[in-house]
């Protein structure tokens, strides 16, 4: 395995990213366990703020680790503040992470349980000073139970990812940051949600409460600069829609075809962290 040839295979797989990426065992890692009984309520955080513009989403593309939503962020059209953040992030990118079935596939775990994915939603904070990032992820669950924390399954989760445009001047710089980025992370459940429009506050639950830490991101090159905000509430997804996920390729033109079936990071040691809620 290479710097560039990551995956999420037997050879290539998050068990070998160490080897080219060192920070992988550091002391702020994504994704990690929430464990509800560890939660501390944390009364000064805020509620999330969120405006985004659907008409801001440029391209989808398939980077062959997932498929990607990319936002013009070059002005505050979408942007996220409040709650946990000191600054304005601005909208970057969204993109999902899933599992071979349905049963699991978000990065994420709460109480032991995976959902079937999870979206990350990344914004980039705006400051005068520059800028940092956030991301913000989904995860989406294969049960069709309704979404108490004891029948919650596994499944995909998707992450939204924002970037402090305050306090940096570009997203680049933001990532290499402490406080550069912001993710946005929400549970999907298996039920059907519309996915139109590019507006990733449709694939945002009715209740915005949300437990956050500090970590980083969950892909190489695996950067500790990431504000998590996730969101407690899921929401639904249909089997159809992540079968259409695992459809992607991942490999290049002219190789033999491979399918994208699973795209997750297992959770990682929390080391001393804090987990907060914004709820009782």
């Amino acid at each position: 395995m290479s710097r560039l040839s990551w995956g999420y295979g037997e050879h290539n797989g998050p068990i070998h990213w160490n080897e080219f990426f060192p920070i992988a065992d550091g002391d702020r890692q994504s994704p990690i366990e929430i464990k509800a009984k560890e939660v501390k309520y944390d009364s000064s955080l805020r509620p999330l703020s969120i405006k985004y513009d659907p008409s801001s989403a440029k391209i989808i593309s398939n980077s062959g680790h997932s498929f990607n939503v990319d936002f013009d962020d070059t002005e505050d059209k979408s942007v996220l503040h409040g709650g946990p953040l000191t600054g304005s992030y601005r909208l970057r990118q969204f993109h999902l992470h899933w599992g071979s079935a349905d049963d699991h596939g978000s990065e994420h775990v709460v109480d032991g349980v995976r959902y079937a994915a999870e979206a990350l939603d990344l914004l980039p904070r705006l400051e005068c000073h520059g800028t940092n990032m956030t991301y913000c992820s989904f995860d989406l669950l294969g049960s069709r139970d309704p979404p108490t924390l004891a029948s919650r399954a596994t499944g995909p989760q998707l992450h939204v990812v924002h970037w402090n445009s305050e306090k940096y001047p570009s997203f680049v710089e933001a990532a290499h940051e402490p406080d550069g980025l912001a993710v946005l992370g929400v549970f999907l459940q298996g039920k059907q949600i519309r996915f139109t429009n590019f507006d990733p506050l449709s694939l945002f639950p009715p209740s915005w409460d949300y437990w956050t830490y500090s970590g980083s991101l969950t892909v190489p090159p695996l950067l500790e600069s990431v504000t998590w905000i996730l969101l407690k509430q899921p929401i639904n997804i249909s089997s159809q829609q992540l079968a259409k996920f695992r459809s992607l390729l991942c490999t290049a033109e002219g190789e033999a075809a491979a399918f994208l079936l699973s795209n997750y990071r297992p959770p990682q040691p929390l080391k001393g962290r804090k987990v907060r809620a914004s709820f009782r």
